[in-house]
């Protein structure tokens, strides 16, 4: 508008300026002339012949209808041009008025959307079928909860709802409506790694969904505290069944094969399906969690990356100690066979129930690798350093080929490493039909002695 106003200034001054160079020079009155009084008479003026009046009429007529002809010019000019300026603000202001509409239109839904969605319990959202959660949302979003909600199913986040800690909080274990139990990350911090790991998470679990991937429920936001709602796996973490209280005692042998395998097809998903593929990047046994029938699935995808979204070779290095492949540890190259690498390393925790880093002394350590590796080969050595809680329980040749797909897994070369889905069908024929495998057991009837 000021545009156009300066606009309108600048022709109606030229427009006066035009005007007053037509006009004809204004001749001083004839009293402004002093006549001395000793002055002679002046001599008569001549009179004009009427043709030379004639012609000054004339003249004067002409530069009139000039005058006339131009201001009319530049009076259409001016109209026009104030028209179309008219025409043009006019439909500026329009379209302005359209998109604030519009835009005020888009907010109220989504404010309408999102505050549909606060304070509601999650059981409105998420219905249960034969102990599976099924979530009634639409895929690719997640449900935005309630602090206040979260607050009081987790008994105002008492340390005796506590199920684990992780490296930027503690993981509850939270009642809702509807006796629904499910599982709250909290991160508190305001640190880079901790807000990064947090977007990542719900990024990437808001679009993935897959029988053996944590489900992620929703997330909340309050001030520095920032938290995850998962699905509850009653039986948590491998890393707490093999090396916490039970020692293993819960798992045996075809139970954990199942879970190498339900590992390994979370695996592929994210290495294969995933477009572009996801590098987990921190799969380890406390990031791989059990439902109550034993169902593993991956968990904490913080450190998770989409291959070609950035360049690998220059990010930070992250992870666990005992399962970072060596190219990654030492030159920072990440590739979809570094989570070959610390699969490998899972794979040895459930054959020979070890951690995967043990001390030797105050300074010195040994990982399972270092310490396996020798024997694994060996046959005659093999049966000994197996966890006791499985030992001479299953077929020696599945042994031994377990032992051979972890030896190939954890090759510090990462190109004979084999991909994980040569991995996944190597382990399927030795996991049971009701598992999940294809093998079939047959029971072996005990011999009867029978004395003649």
């Amino acid at each position: 508008m000021k545009i156009f106003l300066g606009f309108l200034f600048v022709l109606v001054l030229d427009f006066e300026i035009s005007s007053t160079d037509a006009r004809p020079e204004a001749s001083f009155p004839f009293s402004a002339i002093s006549v001395p009084e000793s002055s002679p008479a002046a001599p008569p003026i001549p009179s004009i012949p009427a043709s030379m009046a004639d012609f000054t009429s004339g003249t004067e007529i002409d530069i009139t209808k000039h005058q006339h002809s131009s201001s009319r010019k530049v009076l259409i000019g001016l109209i026009t041009v104030s028209s179309v300026m008219a025409i043009i603000i006019v439909s500026i202001i329009c379209l302005w008025i359209c998109h604030r509409k519009n835009i005020h239109k888009s907010g109220k839904i989504g404010t309408k959307k999102l505050d549909s969605l606060r304070g509601l319990p999650l059981s409105s959202f998420v219905s249960r079928t034969n102990g599976v959660f099924k979530t009634k949302i639409e895929k690719g979003s997640v449900v935005v909860m309630d602090y206040n909600v979260l607050e009081s199913a987790t008994n105002n986040f008492g340390e005796s709802e506590i199920l684990g800690v992780g490296g930027f909080g503690c993981v509850y274990k939270a009642r809702l409506d509807d006796n629904l139990h499910v599982a709250v990350k909290r991160l508190d911090g305001i640190s880079q790694d901790a807000i990064k790991e947090f977007q990542t998470e719900v990024d990437l679990l808001s679009k993935i969904h897959h029988p053996n991937i944590i489900t992620l429920l929703g997330y909340c936001v309050n001030d520095e505290t920032k938290l995850l709602v998962y699905e509850l796996m009653h039986n948590g973490s491998l890393e707490t069944q093999l090396h916490g209280p039970s020692s293993g005692s819960n798992l045996t042998w075809h139970c954990r094969m199942k879970i190498a395998l339900d590992t390994a097809r979370g695996l592929e998903y994210l290495h294969e399906n995933c477009k572009p593929s996801v590098i987990h990047r921190d799969l380890k046994s406390s990031n791989i969690l059990l439902d109550s029938s034993f169902n593993a699935k991956l968990s904490d995808f913080g450190l998770a990356i989409m291959d070609g979204a950035q360049n690998k070779n220059n990010i930070k290095l992250s992870g666990t100690l005992g399962y970072v492949a060596p190219e990654y540890l030492l030159d920072g190259k990440l590739t979809d066979k570094s989570d070959v690498y610390a699969f490998g390393v899972v794979l040895l925790e459930l054959l020979l129930g070890r951690r995967p880093v043990e001390k030797l002394a105050e300074s010195q350590c040994q990982s399972i690798v270092t310490w396996a590796m020798p024997q694994l080969t060996d046959r005659s050595k093999l049966p000994n350093i197996v966890d006791p809680v499985i030992r001479y329980t299953m077929d020696l040749k599945h042994l031994y080929q377990v032992a051979a797909v972890a030896v190939l897994c954890v090759q510090p070369e990462p190109s004979y490493r084999p991909l994980i889905t040569d991995v996944l069908h190597s382990l399927i024929p030795l996991v049971p039909v009701e598992l999940g495998g294809t093998l079939r057991l047959t029971q072996t009837r005990p011999s009867v002695s029978v004395d003649p």
